[in-house]
């Protein structure tokens, strides 16, 4: 187990439901939870279907300013997504049972995620059994918080967490973040959950206003297969533990830097979360810089990252750059040939819109021997870029996703 720097005053539980019917052994509820009241701004889904749970965030989130909340509850196995009336009944009774199991009376103090399974009712007697377990084996220690990060995995293949410590002026506050994703990944995020907290005082507006930077330069800027799901959640809750009591919210370049800090959190889980998509055999990186602005760069990389025959290519170990080039020309971009150089890491493959003499099979080579892969798409129309995360499209991913309910 890695060792983390963790924020005070937060505690973790996860416990084995059953939700999955005859995986009963395996972790599929987590509960987090702030022994004060603590702030919270989240992001959701863009697809027009949305799971019960992300409708019920965003109203929460929405009638409290952003204040009074005391942590969240997930589960997986199981969406609550297109479950209609029932879905979000259950989802209410998630959160009330998650408050009742910590003796908090603020039945509506709690946030909830779920993931897995679209179309299938909860099966309540395990979740609200799970939600006691959960409350039942809190802790404050990284073991807990690992576990916390494995209950919400679904497809994926290990945890994801990150954490970070930013100096104040009353003394380091840290923040920690988990997630999960592997597949039904795309931008405006997809079937992906991904949790921030921190110690830090931060009121609600700032925390809003930073996670949505954060956010499209992260969750925002990774693809697995492009596909948007209906349970995208990002929440940030902070809530103030580590610093004395009555002092202000972060401010000025203090609030300045715990942002940045935010911003990394994100940025490595979305880059784990390409790490370790379905089936993957290759994190690629897609880097492009010299464009007027970061949109005209995000269009461009997303246009390469989500190409399937990208994907292929680097598969195979195929230095195919025409595919590359090709996918950055028919992005919505407008540039001209010479406008553009590419890089495969160290190998220039394409300059000023003139192809570059290479030795294929030293370049094959290289793309079979190296797991991550980056792309450099060098432009000469400004001075704005991005870095986007994607992964590979192998056997395993089709043979994954033509099983997953059978």
């Amino acid at each position: 187990m890695a060792f983390w720097n963790l924020p005070v005053g937060w505690s973790y539980g996860a416990a084995a439901s059953g939700i999955r019917g005859d995986e009963a052994a395996r972790l599929d509820v987590a509960l987090v939870v702030s022994d004060r009241e603590a702030t919270a701004a989240g992001m959701f889904t863009t697809n027009r279907v949305q799971a019960a749970p992300v409708h019920l965030c965003r109203d929460l989130i929405k009638q409290r300013g952003g204040r009074g909340f005391r942590g969240f509850v997930a589960c997986s196995g199981n969406a609550n997504a297109c479950t209609g009336k029932q879905g979000e009944a259950d989802a209410k009774v998630m959160i009330q049972e998650a408050a009742r199991v910590c003796a908090i009376e603020d039945l509506e103090s709690f946030l909830v995620a779920s993931t897995g399974v679209i179309g299938r009712l909860l099966p309540m007697e395990c979740v609200e059994r799970g939600i006691r377990l959960s409350g039942d084996s809190r802790a404050s220690d990284a073991h807990s918080l690992e576990r916390a990060s494995q209950a919400i995995l679904t497809t994926d293949t290990r945890p994801k967490v990150v954490t970070r410590v930013v100096a104040t002026s009353h003394g380091n506050v840290t923040l920690a973040g988990f997630a999960k994703g592997a597949a039904m990944i795309g931008p405006n995020m997809a079937t992906m959950l991904a949790f921030v907290i921190t110690d830090a005082a931060v009121d609600p507006v700032d925390l809003d206003a930073a996670l949505r930077p954060a956010v499209d330069r992260s969750f925002h800027c990774v693809s697995v297969e492009g596909h948007t799901s209906t349970n995208d959640t990002v929440l940030v809750l902070a809530n103030g533990a580590a610093i004395p009591k009555g002092s202000p919210s972060l401010a000025g370049p203090e609030l300045l830097a715990w942002n940045q800090a935010l911003e990394e959190v994100c940025a490595d889980l979305a880059r784990a979360i390409a790490a370790d998509a379905e089936g993957a055999s290759h994190l690629v990186i897609v880097r492009v810089e010299g464009m007027p602005t970061e949109a005209d760069a995000r269009r461009v990389a997303r246009a390469v990252a989500d190409s399937p025959l990208v994907k292929t290519a680097v598969f195979g170990a195929d230095p195919n750059w025409g595919r590359v080039v090709s996918a950055a020309g028919y992005a919505g971009v407008a540039f001209e040939e010479s406008d553009l150089t590419l890089w495969l890491d160290d190998y220039c493959l394409y300059l000023s819109g003139e192809p570059q003499p290479f030795d294929a099979a030293t370049v094959s080579n290289h793309m079979r021997t190296n797991r991550t892969l980056t792309f450099r798409l060098v432009f000469t129309l400004g001075q704005a870029g991005c870095v986007f995360n994607t992964c590979d499209l192998t056997h395993d991913y089709v043979r994954l996703n033509a099983d997953y309910t059978t």
